[in-house]
Formats: C-alpha cells, sequence, structure tokens
C-alpha cells in the first residue's frame, strides 16, 4: 500500500469520526452544545441593572449577560482581557488607556465602542449626566470616585483618568458596577433598565416573571465563543430545604447555599457533586451605633464575649464556615492577621461589662434577619444561636425578618439596631473589605459607625501601590476595628454548592459570581 493511500484512508476515518461527532453535536476540543440549567437562587434579583447593585443572587445572573473591560482568570485573581484587549497605566498612576476589543455588539444590535464605555463611567458618577436619574448607583462611588474624567480617544480606545492614584482600580473594574451596558438600551427603558437588560455576554435575556424565574439564551455571536448551553433558568427559592428538595426532584440541576444539615447528605450521593466556593466571603451583625445601648463599646464588647462563634462555625455551618476574626477573610493572604485582639467565648465577662456599662440586668433590643440573602448560610439558624447566646448574659433580643429587599430598604434608611450582614469581596482587594464600610471619617455607610484614624490608615492604603506596606495598614486597621468593636465578626463562609452529576463543566469563583460558559448538560 502505497504512502498516499495510507494518508487518504487516515482522512477518510478522520472526516468519519468527525460526522459521528457532529450527529451528536459536539466536535473535538468542545462540550456537548445545547440543553437548559436551571439553578437554585436563594432570593429574587434586586434589579438587573450591574450599576445599582448590592447583592449576591443579582451578581449570579449578570455574569452571563454583561462583560467587563478586564476579568479575572478562571478560578482566581489573575486579571486578563477582557473587552479591553490591553491596557497601560501611566507613571503617575493617573491615566489608564485602554486599547477595546473591535466588532462586538451589544445583544440589541448596536456596537460596543469607546463612546459606550464613556456613557457607562458618566452616568454613574456624573450627577448632570442625562441617565443620572436611572440610578441610584450606591457603590459607584466608592469604587470609582478617585475618576476624574472617562476620555475618548478614538472608536477603540478610551483613557480613565483619575484626580489621585487609586491602587484598586483595575481590580475594581472587574466588579459589577464595571459591567458595560447598552447606552440606547438604558436611553430606551429609562428607570426600568433593570427589567430590560442588554449587555454583550455570552447570554442574552428573554425573561424575568417576576418571583418565578429569569431566563437567559445563549448569544451565537458572542466575541469570546458561543457557551454551550441554549438556555440558563434562574429560580429565587429563599427557603433553603424548598431549594434542596428541588434539587433531589430534579426541578434544579444545580442550587447555591446548600443547607449545612444537608451537606452531609450531597457528599455521600453520587447523583450529586458537591462544591465549596472558595472565598472571600465574611458574615456578621452590624451595630446601629445611633441607637443606644450600642453605641456604649462595654455593650459592644459584652456581645463580642457572649456569643459562642466557634459552635456556629461548628454546629451550624458543619465545617463550611471558620470563625471569623476580622473583616479581612483567610483567602487574602497577603493581607490577613490573626494577631488581633480576640473575643473568645465568655458570658462571665460579658456579664461584668453590661454591669459596667449601667445594663446589670441586660436590656432588650430587635434582632433583623434576612429570610434569605447576601450569600448568608442558614441566617435565621444562626440568628437564633446568637439570640440564645445574648439571653444568657440577660441581652433579651427580638428576631425579626422580612425579605430581601425590604431588608435592604431598611438597612439603608438605618431602621434597625442589630442586624445580620454578609460580604463578598468580589474584586479580590481587602479594600473592598474595609474601606466601603469605613473609610468616611464623619458618617457611616453601616451602623452609623465613624472611626477616623481607622478611615484615615484606609484611605493611605488605597494610594499606595507596593503589596507590602499596603499589607501592613491593613493588619493596622483590623486591630483599630476590633479594639473599637466596629462590628460583630461571626464567620467566614465558604458557601456550598450542589449540583445534579449531569451538570458538566462548571468551575467556581471566589468572587461568587458564576460563569456558566463552558457548563454542558450530559
Amino acid at each position: 500500500m502505497t504512502k498516499q493511500r495510507v494518508l487518504r484512508m487516515v482522512w477518510a476515518l478522520a472526516a468519519a469520526a468527525l460526522l459521528v461527532l457532529a450527529s451528536c453535536n459536539e466536535l473535538p476540543g468542545q462540550g456537548k452544545k445545547g440543553g437548559t440549567f436551571v439553578l437554585g437562587l436563594v432570593a429574587e434579583p434586586t434589579s438587573l441593572d450591574p450599576a445599582q447593585l448590592t447583592d449576591i443572587n443579582s451578581m449570579r445572573i449578570l455574569s452571563s449577560v454583561y462583560d467587563t473591560l478586564v476579568r479575572f482568570d478562571e478560578g482566581g485573581f489573575e486579571l486578563k482581557p477582557a473587552l479591553a484587549t490591553k491596557w497601560t497605566v501611566s507613571s503617575d498612576g493617573l491615566t489608564y488607556t485602554f486599547e477595546l476589543r473591535k466588532n462586538v455588539k451589544f445583544h440589541d444590535g448596536t456596537p460596543f465602542n469607546a463612546a459606550a464605555v464613556k456613557f457607562n463611567f458618566d452616568r454613574m458618577l456624573d450627577p448632570k449626566h442625562e441617565f443620572a436619574s436611572t440610578g441610584p448607583f450606591p457603590f459607584a462611588g466608592f469604587y470609582y470616585g478617585s475618576v476624574k474624567e472617562t476620555k475618548v480617544t478614538d472608536d477603540s480606545t478610551v483613557q480613565i483618568i483619575l484626580k489621585t492614584p487609586y491602587s484598586p482600580l483595575l481590580n475594581s473594574l472587574t466588579l459589577n458596577q464595571g459591567r458595560i451596558v447598552s447606552p440606547d438600551a438604558v436611553k430606551k427603558y429609562g428607570k426600568d433598565y433593570g427589567q430590560h437588560a442588554v449587555g454583550t455576554g455570552p447570554f442574552k435575556l428573554v425573561e424575568w416573571q417576576h418571583g418565578v424565574r429569569v431566563v437567559v439564551e445563549r448569544n451565537n455571536d458572542y466575541w469570546d465563543g458561543a457557551p454551550l448551553l441554549d438556555k440558563i433558568v434562574f429560580r429565587p427559592i429563599p427557603d433553603e430545604q424548598t431549594r434542596f428538595t428541588e434539587l433531589k426532584s430534579g426541578n434544579a440541576d444545580a442550587i447555591v447555599d446548600v443547607p449545612p444539615d444537608n451537606v452531609a447528605q450531597v457528599k455521600s450521593d453520587n447523583r450529586y457533586q458537591y462544591i465549596e466556593q472558595p472565598g472571600p466571603h465574611i458574615w456578621w451583625a452590624t451595630f446601629n451605633l445611633d441607637k443606644k445601648p450600642f453605641s456604649d463599646l462595654k455593650v459592644r464588647q459584652a456581645v463580642m464575649y457572649a456569643t459562642n462563634r466557634d459552635a456556629i462555625s461548628r454546629d451550624i455551618l458543619k465545617g463550611t464556615g471558620t470563625t471569623a476574626n476580622g473583616p479581612i477573610p483567610p483567602s487574602i493572604k497577603w493581607a490577613y492577621t490573626d494577631d488581633v485582639t480576640k473575643y473568645p467565648y465568655d458570658p462571665n465577662k460579658a456579664k461584668q461589662l453590661l454591669a459596667d456599662a449601667g445594663y446589670p440586668n441586660g436590656f432588650s433590643a430587635v434582632f433583623w434577619v434576612p429570610e434569605s440573602g447576601s450569600g448568608m448560610q442558614s441566617p435565621k439558624s444562626m440568628a437564633t444561636a446568637i439570640q440564645g447566646d445574648l439571653a444568657k448574659v440577660g441581652v433579651k433580643t427580638q428576631l425579626q425578618t422580612t425579605e430581601w429587599a425590604v431588608y435592604l430598604d431598611k438597612r439603608k434608611n438605618g431602621q434597625m439596631p442589630l442586624y445580620m450582614l454578609g460580604w463578598t469581596g468580589d474584586n479580590g482587594d481587602p479594600d473592598n473589605f474595609l474601606c466601603y464600610f469605613f473609610c468616611q471619617p464623619g458618617a457611616a455607610r453601616e451602623g452609623f459607625y465613624a472611626n477616623k484614624p481607622l478611615a484615615d490608615v484606609l484611605l493611605r492604603a488605597q494610594k499606595l501601590t507596593q503589596q507590602s506596606e499596603r499589607a501592613k495598614l491593613y493588619r493596622q486597621a483590623e486591630q483599630l476595628l476590633r479594639d473599637d468593636v466596629g462590628r460583630l465578626f461571626v464567620a467566614n463562609n465558604q458557601p456550598p454548592l450542589a449540583f445534579a452529576k449531569r451538570v458538566k463543566g462548571y468551575v467556581p469563583h471566589p468572587t461568587g459570581s458564576e460563569y456558566f460558559n463552558t457548563v454542558e448538560m450530559q
């Protein structure tokens, strides 16, 4: 047999194999195309306008609809190109120049370009902008408040010019507020844009039936290659046992925040895949210092000593979280320290501090708890445990629950004396855990807490570029916050997810944003 005939046979066999694979809707190096993936969330999204977001449930949807200028790599915090193909930073740290990806279109068919980027940042940051009224944009000023101007150089080049150096800027561009929306869609829908999301992402929004589901479908023209799934259905299922039941019945292909009591069952059942989100996450209770008695440091210290945080991690989170010593979780290794003031479980010490503060018989307070949301695992169970611990030292708390959107409104309006909250540092920088809450020397974003020495340290850390120098300041900040008991830090969660075995290709990301480009249904 000649060499030519052998080669022809090889090519014929290869072609036949390709035909077989194609008939199965699968090609070499690709997954199986098609199918609908159903994900059970813990709460209804609040909005699909990324500039407005404050909650993780909405974030889990937006990753599919929108892109950012830069993004993190799969599973980590290394920056890589997205809608910007490359970028440079001036020597003074004030000018960031981005070269944009060409021939990209929004889902409504309009072009992505430098003017669209400028529109996005101007809408969030300029109160006189024509479409500033489509807000509010609660995080924009914090993440991008150092921006002086967004300047269009040409159709595919944009500059972000800062007033002062801000070292977390590139990381902050990966956040939801950095997701680029269609200017034409904002102009069309105005204040209702959050119900009609239009981005450049791998999936397009096709339906939002409130309280029931949000549906996105494949963007066949996606610049980074069309995803495998036909559709994703996001279902809000606030009750954790109902959520688990929906997974078992096959009505959901995956759920977030597996109830800790069901973790062992998921791990031992070969029908499921158990995945822990790798962090960084913090869970705490906020004291409202505008309301007595939490304005008294001794009372806050007493609450810390009275709360058996180790037992909460062990008995309620069942190992899916660790006791928190401060706001920065251990996963941000370069800034984390546990060399801070500790508050071990000590009810007798708590009683003495309450007596010293003038409350020998304790006091009563309302303790607010969300029904679900903010990435918190078993919020009612955790709050009940804290309630029981406080009762042992004479602090009688009445648990008050409400759904997530109402909860956020009450928090914003300062109506809750003591309340639970969780936070995911979705740009991988400690500034995200600290400065947003504690950088206002004369006022507070959360609980009317102000600490000027702490704010000064954090603002200095923002302007440094040397990581080692920043780390020293963050460790100093943690000690200042612990000494003043600015929060009741409880646990660093690793939120558990459960997937049916038929779901392949999912990679969890530490930010809590979910990426489904590579997910396939077997």
